[in-house]
């Protein structure tokens, strides 16, 4: 028996494992966001399909917290400072509730709306997690941050990640952060994500799914102009330089040398 041809294989098997429970937790990072946090967490509870909300505060110095718990958001605070470490509370807050099966991860801004959670719902029967991608030109405002560098810049290196996994997925946006993921999965595997990553902890999501062979779907969001002050990748084409040259050194080389510190520690 030719074990590595089984495993190969086993990439290519067509999933689908539909979820009677569709009901989500939504799941907002949010930093210094007192200006967008209140409406995005209107929107998403606006949704039918949204149980709850639960906004992940990373230390803001604005009034982040209260305005998104007078939205009626469950709202938390990560002291530990990083994306990563948001991120990654996020995700662990969202599956933590028992009553919903899913969750949204998302960022409390408003360039990702509520709407497209059925975009993202109508592919997680073939998944574990289902990625959103900006790539749709008609779907992406063009007042947004994404300026044309960085969008190349995100599509070539989500294409050298395809590369590296050839055959287990298809990549197109290397750093969005709209994402529907099984709440099984997460507890599962969560632990297996290393949250001191900084703000290139996506692209390492995405890279240690194809990595271990779990299944990774995209689906186009819409992507619109952000409310508030950037204070991620996108700040400037300098800084998404930055980034984009440490997601390489991970991709290629190792995360360990792009973390902060031990993994999840």
């Amino acid at each position: 028996v030719d074990f590595k041809v089984l495993t190969e294989m086993q990439f290519h098997l067509l999933a689908n494992d539909p979820l009677k429970n569709r009901m989500v937790t939504v799941a907002l990072t949010a930093y210094n966001d007192e200006a967008s946090i209140g409406d995005a967490a209107h929107d998403f509870l606006g949704h039918p399909l949204v149980r709850r909300v639960v906004v992940v505060d990373n230390n803001s110095r604005d009034r982040t917290e209260s305005v998104a718990r007078i939205a009626g958001a469950v709202a938390v605070v990560e002291t530990r400072p990083g994306y990563g470490n948001c991120v990654y509370r996020a995700l662990e807050e969202g599956a933590s509730y028992l009553d919903t099966d899913l969750v949204v991860l998302c960022e409390g801004d408003m360039t990702f709306r509520a709407s497209d959670i059925d975009k993202l719902l109508a592919y997680i029967s073939h998944g574990d997690v289902v990625n959103g991608t900006r790539i749709v030109e008609q779907l992406r405002s063009p007042t947004t941050q994404l300026t044309t560098f960085m969008f190349w810049g995100n599509f070539v290196g989500a294409k050298l990640l395809e590369a590296k996994h050839l055959g287990r997925g298809t990549i197109t946006d290397l750093g969005t952060t709209y994402k529907l993921c099984r709440s099984q999965f997460l507890r599962e595997h969560l632990r297996e994500f290393d949250r001191n990553v900084n703000l290139e902890f996506n692209a390492h999501f995405l890279d240690t799914m194809l990595g271990s062979g779990y299944k990774l779907v995209e689906a186009p969001v819409t992507f619109y102009p952000r409310v508030g002050e950037s204070k991620g990748g996108n700040v400037s084409n300098v800084r998404a330089v930055k980034v984009g040259v440490r997601m390489f050194v991970g991709i290629v080389f190792s995360w360990r040398l792009v973390s902060n510190g031990a993994p999840n520690g």
